[in-house]
């Protein structure tokens, strides 16, 4: 079956414009059993990567189709699909959208099922390497599966080079409950809960959000062993943790969703030392004020201690590198304030009591 890319008119670009989803066309042919959705963000080269993979699955290219929703919007982004698709007439249908705006990965991928024509639908990220066998072994766990609406593959992530802290991190995906880097879930289920949480704009707990909401309203999650994708870890720059902090801000909102759940299975407590960090330096700057420098002192002491120790369980088995030493220090001494700034953020825009 050919693969295709699909086309329509945006005004930007009339004449070399994708297809918004909007112009998905009437089906057509053979309707298949799995649809493959893939989000996309200014990452050509790695989608290129997943999608060469996705393409050369051993299962039969009439079974499945390929969706791939492009929220960054770029001209290279489209040209790549296409040539990955010119490069496998003989795969899967290739579909290619483009939604009008930047709405976040939930958005993307409530784009890509809603377009997909199977009953079950594969999500992945484009910064993964399924094996060859993904699909083909998704499909027997679901055969096998009993009352299940979604199933859950492996992720393994290879570590090659220094293990960083971002290493260490990206590594936790191995243990992860359920991600969207490797799902597989029913449409009707994902119908019957309306999709992703599009409030969710980051690529952080819209997964678990997901998990929740089809064990409450539809049925249990099982697991697919078997379906492995590769998800290697990518070049970091230099103080990415810092930046992840904001991540915590959706924190607020799953806490808000589903408040045991949260506790139970994400965060059992608050992080009561960054609390303590923070509050410790803001008293300590208070008591300077007030001319106590004596309580200032021991206040600010507290607050380089336990950064000191914040420091060393990030450097636990990761790499004594210069560079990356010092990365910890000084990211350690940052993060506590902007997480507790991300966390009273998204307790206050989601209107919950959230620490």
């Amino acid at each position: 079956m050919a693969a295709e890319i699909l086309k329509g008119t945006m005004p930007a670009r009339p004449a070399r414009a994708a297809a918004s989803e909007e112009a998905m066309p009437a089906p057509r042919g053979p309707v298949p059993r799995l649809s493959v959705v893939i989000p996309t963000f200014r990452r050509p080269d790695l989608l290129a990567r997943c999608l060469e993979a996705v393409m050369a699955q051993t299962l039969a290219p009439e079974a499945y189709e390929v969706i791939v929703v492009d929220d960054g919007q770029t001209e290279d982004t489209r040209e790549k699909v296409e040539s990955i698709a010119r490069a496998h007439p003989q795969g899967p249908r290739l579909h290619y959208l483009r939604p009008d705006g930047t709405r976040g990965p939930a958005a993307a991928r409530n784009r890509g099922w809603r377009a997909a024509r199977a009953p079950w639908i594969a999500f992945t990220d484009d910064d993964t390497r399924p094996e060859r066998d993904w699909l083909a072994e998704a499909e027997r766990a679901i055969a096998a599966a009993g009352a299940e609406v979604a199933l859950r593959g492996r992720v393994v992530v290879p570590v090659e080079g220094e293990f960083t802290d971002h290493a260490k991190m990206t590594k936790g995906l191995e243990t992860a409950d359920f991600v969207t880097a490797n799902a597989f879930v029913e449409r009707a289920a994902l119908a019957a809960v309306g999709g992703f949480d599009e409030r969710f704009l980051r690529a952080w707990r819209e997964d678990s959000d997901l998990c929740f909401m089809l064990q409450q309203h539809c049925g249990p999650v099982g697991r697919a062993p078997g379906a492995v994708v590769v998800h290697p870890v990518r070049e970091a720059p230099w103080g990415l943790s810092l930046r992840q902090q904001a991540n915590v801000y959706f924190d607020a909102l799953l806490y808000k969703k589903h408040p045991r759940r949260y506790r139970a299975e994400i965060r059992p407590v608050p992080p009561w030392r960054y609390y303590a960090i923070v509050a410790s330096t803001l008293a300590g700057c208070g008591s300077l004020l007030w001319g106590a420098a004596g309580p200032a002192l021991l206040l600010f002491a507290f607050a380089l201690a336990a950064i000191a120790g914040f420091a060393l369980e990030r450097l636990r088995d990761t790499s004594r590198s210069a560079r990356h030493v010092a990365e910890m220090v000084l990211t350690s001494a940052a993060i506590p304030f902007l997480s507790v700034y991300w966390r009273l953020a998204g307790a206050w825009r989601f209107r919950v009591l959230f620490l």
